[in-house]
């Protein structure tokens, strides 16, 4: 997956590294240990300290699933997905992989729930992303000034339907300008209400998926749910003390509750829609600094996306 640990570069080591010292136990006429046998026991041992509990269902079942768990009061359930063609959890289970002496070890829950609570939320997320944009722009300045011809990306924009590659002058005017805000954009005349439960289905046929895999927590505070699992904190994804601010924050001002978390989804479910447009506009910039790709490659401008909130009870959120 990703930064602090990008997941499959860190499985690619893992598994090697797995597979060396399992053969270097066999008798020298033994069966080599092969990559496919090494994945398995790395999802194996990953598995035995995955710290929640795995119920499967389908993904026409799952809500009325989650909402019968819920209902039941014995830990917080969420949606994980569905199982892949090797009925793995995905990146789910990096955090609890076997990662010998040269992987980091597990941080406490404890130590996530207290960061947590030090965190203002959307104030310190908003600092965090002009200081973080500032530091870039401030570095793409000092490379530009040390190699005036240093080699730029190409970037192509669509004008009346045509693809443009933009010239040097523009990239380098792009590049500087990259920190700024999304546009605001115009009101839609009609919007297109956010999906619902969208980790269910598969995306292909657009059908439900045949088994989905839900998990439940042991707490009653749903919003501990990225801390147990040690969620984010690889490329622009948040750490998992940020969510839980940013869950404790939505849940007591909209009622949000947590039903799904994938390898890179989350799905929220809110009991109140902001109210007017202003108040719409004010949630849709705490989404951006918490997930800019709903709007930089999704819905493009502030607009579109308040005015999905104001229409839908589900939020959506996705990290690449």
């Amino acid at each position: 997956m990703r930064d602090e640990g990008r997941p499959m570069q860190r499985r690619d080591v893992l598994t090697g590294l797995l597979a060396g010292a399992l053969g270097a136990t066999m008798p020298w006429r033994a069966q080599a240990v092969t990559p496919e046998d090494s994945a398995r026991e790395y999802q194996r041992q990953a598995m035995a300290q995955f710290p929640l509990k795995l119920i499967e269902t389908t993904g026409d079942n799952a809500l009325a699933k989650w909402q019968e768990l819920k209902a039941a009061g014995q830990g917080a359930p969420v949606v994980l997905g569905g199982e892949d063609e090797h009925h793995s959890l995905g990146n789910l289970l990096t955090p609890f992989a076997p990662h010998g002496p040269y992987g980091p070890p597990l941080r406490p829950v404890e130590d996530i729930l207290r960061d947590a609570a030090s965190i203002r939320f959307p104030d310190d997320f908003i600092q965090r992303s002009k200081d973080s944009n500032e530091a870039a722009i401030r570095q793409f300045k000092e490379m530009l000034a040390a190699k005036p011809d240093m080699p730029l990306p190409v970037i192509t924009e669509s004008k009346d339907g045509q693809p443009r590659t933009l010239t040097r002058d523009e990239t380098i005017a792009a590049m500087l300008g990259s920190g700024r805000e999304p546009p605001l954009g115009d009101w839609p005349d009609t919007t297109d209400a956010m999906d619902g439960l969208s980790v269910v289905m598969d995306y292909r046929t657009g059908q439900p998926l045949t088994k989905v895999i839900i998990g439940l927590a042991p707490t009653d505070d749903w919003t501990t749910i990225p801390a147990i699992l040690r969620w984010g904190h690889w490329n622009g994804c948040p750490k998992p003390e940020e969510h839980v601010a940013a869950f404790r924050n939505w849940r007591d001002r909209y009622g949000a509750e947590l039903v799904a978390i994938t390898s890179d989804v989350i799905n929220l479910r809110v009991a109140r829609r902001p109210q007017t447009r202003d108040e719409a506009l004010a949630l849709a910039r705490e989404h951006y600094v918490y997930c800019p790709d709903n709007i930089d490659q999704g819905v493009g401008t502030f607009s579109a996306l308040a005015a999905a909130l104001m229409s839908s009870d589900w939020w959506y959120f996705w990290w690449d």
